[in-house]
């Protein structure tokens, strides 16, 4: 159960545009390292880890050194790099497996995010180093069992106990949260326990993030390293997606966190929205890989297998699916670039992000499954991508908002009205 390994980088036959001229040299250069990285390390044993629901947690040091946990963020031993070379990285990991990307999003876009957006100065640089450098794995609670696409819906709540924060409540599909060191994990807080946890923390020197006394509850985030007594992290099992994956159930039981485990900035849920934003954006890019590569699958079994006496690559509905797909491809690729010069620029809006993620979820799950049809019967087993990545790809459509909310998004964006409730 081996994927074929590409030779080296060079255009996709899927790029029907020359899209490959857009690029710069280090965007390039990042590309095809992080492709050599896949082609070496995930591509000759994918097959078994998704058969055996394997995480291969070897490679986490290995992405690490690649330099793409973190590597859109400042500072902190980040990498630093542009959006655009991010994408990059997130299609060519993608295009091994989602699951394997979904590890650098959790880690990268959701959990050290949370951090460098949120957190303190104290809190960043007691853990962006650590997850950067892969010594340590973070994950990121905000879905609950009731509470998917509806978060303010969550139930999870801290409350202030002397000096010390108290967590209780629960949360589902958290991504590495049973391997994880630390979780940022989102709960409502009433306002008068924030600002009382700010007032001690102003007494002590740290900085003020201007929370009211009202009486309210708003959505904060919380530092909960694993080890934290009340912290139960359950791998949900067996899936039919994601096998190469971890996600969890979490319990938090009267976990008592120290009052500085909070995250000071951006409280609401501007805070999780924000992260998720960044996990959206390489889910754009990412799943244009996994539908190149189901493509590039389609394409090569095509021009080989042999039926009536000729490649069936030769017959015409065999062909139009072929151009359908590298169309479909084309133009996701499009929508990722361009979205990826927005964001460089700083340019890049909610809903510009939500138009992408749907479309491009979509568009590549239709291509997965069409590229499973040239397949054929061969087509079921792991010794060809695409039905692994369709597979993948229902989760990756789901996860980060359904096509129903991001659909939503862009209608408030279009007419102003807001239709969730």
């Amino acid at each position: 159960m081996t994927d074929v390994v590409r030779p080296a980088a060079t255009a996709s036959p899927a790029d029907l545009l020359d899209l490959e001229s857009e690029f710069s040299v280090s965007e390039l250069e990042v590309r095809d390292r992080v492709r050599e990285f896949a082609d070496r390390r995930i591509r000759p044993r994918i097959a078994r880890w998704f058969a055996d629901a394997v995480f291969p947690r070897e490679i986490v040091p290995e992405l690490a050194e690649l330099g793409v946990l973190g590597m859109h963020l400042d500072g902190y031993g980040c990498a630093g790099a542009s959006a655009v070379e991010y994408g990059l990285a997130c299609q060519e990991i993608e295009a091994a497996d989602s699951g394997i990307r979904t590890f650098v999003s959790v880690q990268g876009s959701l959990a050290m995010s949370a951090i460098h957006k949120h957190g303190s100065e104290a809190q960043k640089e007691q853990w962006l180093p650590r997850l950067a450098r892969g010594e340590a794995i973070g994950c990121f609670g905000l879905t609950e069992p009731g509470a998917g696409s509806d978060p303010a819906g969550m139930t999870t709540r801290a409350r202030r106990d002397g000096g010390e924060w108290v967590l209780d409540g629960a949360k589902r599909w958290i991504g590495l949260a049973s391997i994880a060191d630390v979780a940022v994990i989102w709960a409502k807080v009433s306002d008068d326990d924030a600002a009382a946890s700010q007032g001690a923390r102003s007494r002590a020197g740290a900085s003020s993030s201007g929370v009211s006394t009202t009486g309210c509850e708003r959505v904060r985030g919380f530092l909960v390293p694993t080890s934290s007594a009340g912290f139960t992290a359950t791998p949900i099992e067996p899936k039919l997606s994601m096998r190469a994956s971890i996600q969890c159930d979490v319990t938090l039981d009267g976990v008592r966190l120290p009052d500085d485990a909070i995250l000071p900035e951006n409280p609401g849920l501007a805070g999780p929205f924000a992260c998720l934003d960044e996990a959206r954006y390489g889910i754009v890019w990412g799943a244009m890989g996994a539908a190149r590569d189901a493509f590039e699958a389609a394409l090569g079994y095509a021009g080989e297998r042999e039926q009536f006496g000729r490649p069936i690559a030769a017959n015409q509905l065999v062909q139009e699916k072929l151009a359908n797909m590298a169309l479909d491809i084309s133009k996701g690729q499009l929508i990722a670039l361009r979205l990826g010069r927005l964001k460089d620029a700083g340019k890049l809006r909610a809903h510009m992000i939500s138009a992408g993620k749907l479309d491009n979820a979509r568009t590549a799950l239709d291509v997965c499954r069409t590229a499973r049809t040239i397949l054929g019967g061969n087509g079921i087993t792991l010794d060809h991508s695409p039905l692994r990545h369709a597979l993948n790809l229902e989760t990756v459509r789901t996860y980060e908002g359904t096509d129903e909310v991001h659909t939503l998004v862009l209608g408030r964006h279009l007419t102003g009205l807001q239709a969730f409730r």
